[in-house]
């Protein structure tokens, strides 16, 4: 692992007293082949490898937290803990207003050039969410970047690419890049689209769904079906959806775009199939 990266991830540690670098060392997967992009969002920080620093940001995300850069680092101050980063590459963790050092103290010389807060998505992320079980309503696919979508009644789930004949299980969605996580498939509850004035069609998810709070899949495997995923992270909407839709739509789907997710084990998804946590099947 790159070492700014690295003690990055040792800073999180620290504040999340949970085990960051241990999952992180693994190689990327690399049977995609995609070709390389770099997603909006993405960690930018001086020396540091791009594949590295993506995934600590996926880790991340599938628990609903991200790093958020603070303005002015060198005079910044929080109540809680927060993240410096200096001109050496060292990641500090930080804690207090004024702010001082918790883990090593700055050396002689040494400056702060960036500085981060770790935050929820969603402040209200962590309740017990009830609906843990639903149904498939549609499935989209869409064979081109910003082509035309349409629904099918059934489609293949191929393991560790996405829905047949959709362009990201072809390595051509506008945000495919060789390693990501959460690049399968889409899903989407048919409330959110609702509320959105969407159809199935125009939001472009995979999978749309009725009866689940998909945000309680986020980080854990599900079946669609017979095929098992997992779910990684929140597809929160974007400037491009709204391009390809309609003014509003980016405020509409905050925080209910749906979820990323991968094909774990394939085989056909129908319209109707039960969509349920693994680890609630046998309930």
């Amino acid at each position: 692992m790159n070492a700014l990266a690295a003690e990055l991830a040792a800073a999180i540690e620290h504040i999340l007293g949970t085990s960051v670098l241990g999952r992180l060392v693994a190689p990327l997967r690399t049977a995609r082949h995609r070709p390389s992009h770099r997603p909006s969002g993405s960690l930018r920080l001086p020396g540091g490898a791009e594949g590295d620093l993506e995934r600590l940001g996926e880790w991340l995300a599938a628990r609903g937290v991200g790093l958020v850069e603070v303005a002015g680092p060198q005079d910044f101050s929080w109540p809680g803990h927060w993240i410096a980063v200096t001109d050496t590459g060292r990641a500090l963790v930080m804690f207090g207003s004024p702010s001082g050092a918790l883990t090593t103290e700055l050396r002689d010389g040494e400056t702060i050039q960036s500085g981060f807060v770790l935050a929820q998505h969603d402040l209200d992320l962590e309740r017990q969410m009830g609906r843990a079980r639903g149904t498939v309503s549609s499935i989209v696919v869409a064979p081109r970047t910003a082509g035309p979508a349409h629904e099918v009644d059934r489609c293949r789930a191929i393991a560790g690419r996405g829905l047949d004949g959709d362009r990201y299980a072809t390595a051509g969605g506008t945000f495919a890049a060789v390693g990501r996580l959460g690049q399968d498939l889409t899903l989407i509850d048919e409330s959110a689209l609702d509320a959105a004035a969407l159809s199935a069609v125009e939001a472009r998810r995979n999978i749309v769904t009725r009866g689940i709070d998909l945000d309680v899949l986020v980080g854990r495997r599900f079946t669609i079906g017979a095929v098992v995923c997992q779910g990684e992270r929140r597809a929160e909407p974007c400037a491009h959806l709204q391009r390809l839709t309609k003014p509003g739509v980016l405020r509409a789907l905050v925080h209910r775009g749906g979820i990323r997710a991968d094909v774990i084990s394939g085989g056909q998804i129908i319209v109707g199939d039960d969509v349920v946590p693994a680890d609630a099947i046998s309930v």
